[in-house]
């Protein structure tokens, strides 16, 4: 999970996305950070999100990021 906050915070500096639980509600995460998020964890994780997959409950907080993440890598498995 470190390693996806230091991607947020790669894209987006100064927010507490560990105490988050709406970052795509509250527009914390806006559909430009989300496709920039979305290709780092595809490069760091070595996975592939399809686009069903990036819907706010999969991005509104780094918990959900993270089970996303997890579900996705036991998939390819």
């Amino acid at each position: 999970m470190d390693a996806i906050l230091d991607i947020l915070e790669d894209l987006k500096s100064g927010e507490d996305y560990r105490g988050r639980t709406d970052l795509v509600d509250a527009r914390v995460l806006d559909s430009l950070t989300i496709l920039a998020l979305t290709s780092e964890l595809e490069d760091t994780f070595d996975i592939s999100i399809p686009a069903v997959e990036i819907v706010a409950a999969n991005f509104n907080s780094l918990e959900a990021i993270w089970a996303m993440v997890q579900r996705l890598r036991d998939e390819d498995f």
